[in-house]
C-alpha cells in the first residue's frame, strides 16, 4: 500500500513539473512571438517535451494562453498583497497600486497586450478564470477607495465603477502607445499624476478651498498629458 501511495505521488509531482515546463516555455514563445505567431512545435522544443504530449494537459493553443495569464494573474496578486500589508495611508495605497499596474506594463509589454487584445476581446472571457482574477484585482484598488471614504477621507458619492474605469481606463489610454512599440513612459511619474488627479476629485474639502481644488485638478491634467510620449527617466 505505501509503495503504491509512493508511485502515485511520484507521478503527481512529474505531472506538475512537465505541466510547468509547458507553462514557463509558453510564456516565453507567447512574449518573443505574439499568439498568432507562436507554434506549438516551438513550446514544445523549449519544454523538451514532444508536441502532442502538451494536448495531454491544455485543450489547445488558447487554453494554453489562458493558464499561462492566470499563471501570472495570480503570482501578481500575491505580490500585491504581501507589499501592500506595509503600506498605510489610502493616497500610499492608492498611489502603489497605480504604479504596480504601470510598473507591469512597462515591463511584460508583450504579455499586457496578450492579455488587452487576445483574451479580454473573446467571446468566452466572462467564464474564464482569468476573468474573476481581474475582479480580484481591480477589487483591491475599490477597496482602498472604500476605505477612503469610510475614514472620512473621501467623498462617498461617486460611484466605485467610474472611479475604477478612470483609474484603469486612462492607465490603458496613456500606455496604449507604448504597448505598439511607440514612444515610452515613465511609471513613478505617471502614478503621482494620476493619483493626484484621481483625489482631486474624490478628496473631501471645505468649501474655501475650492479654487485650490480646481488649480490642483488642472496642473494633475497638464501633468499628466505632458507625460505622453516622454522618455522615462
Amino acid at each position: 500500500m505505501k509503495n503504491g501511495t509512493a508511485r502515485r505521488q511520484v507521478f503527481r509531482l512529474s505531472r506538475e513539473r512537465r505541466v510547468a515546463d509547458i507553462m514557463a516555455a509558453a510564456r516565453d514563445v507567447f512574449r518573443e512571438k505574439g499568439y498568432e505567431d507562436a507554434p506549438m512545435s516551438d513550446i514544445a522544443v523549449r519544454a523538451n517535451v514532444v508536441e502532442g504530449s502538451i494536448y495531454r494537459y491544455f485543450e489547445n493553443k488558447r487554453d494554453l494562453l489562458v493558464k499561462v495569464i492566470e499563471d501570472w494573474y495570480e503570482a501578481m496578486l500575491a505580490d500585491y498583497d504581501q507589499q501592500l500589508s506595509g503600506i498605510r495611508g489610502t493616497r500610499n495605497r492608492l498611489r502603489f497600486m497605480i504604479w504596480r499596474h504601470l510598473k507591469t506594463i512597462h515591463e511584460e509589454p508583450a504579455l499586457c497586450d496578450l492579455m488587452f487584445q487576445f483574451l479580454r476581446t473573446g467571446r468566452d472571457y466572462s467564464h474564464t478564470t482569468v476573468y474573476e482574477l481581474n475582479k480580484q484585482y481591480t477589487r483591491r484598488t475599490l477597496d482602498i477607495i472604500k476605505e477612503g471614504i469610510a475614514a472620512g477621507e473621501l467623498r462617498g458619492d461617486v460611484a466605485l465603477r467610474l472611479v475604477r474605469d478612470m483609474i484603469y481606463g486612462c492607465i490603458e489610454h496613456h500606455t496604449w502607445a507604448y504597448l505598439r512599440g511607440e514612444g515610452q513612459f515613465d511609471p513613478d511619474a505617471t502614478a503621482d499624476a494620476i493619483v493626484d488627479l484621481v483625489l482631486s476629485g474624490l478628496q473631501i474639502r471645505r468649501l474655501p478651498q475650492a479654487p485650490d481644488l480646481a488649480d490642483r485638478l488642472e496642473r494633475a491634467i497638464d501633468r499628466l498629458e505632458g507625460l505622453a510620449g516622454k522618455p522615462a527617466g
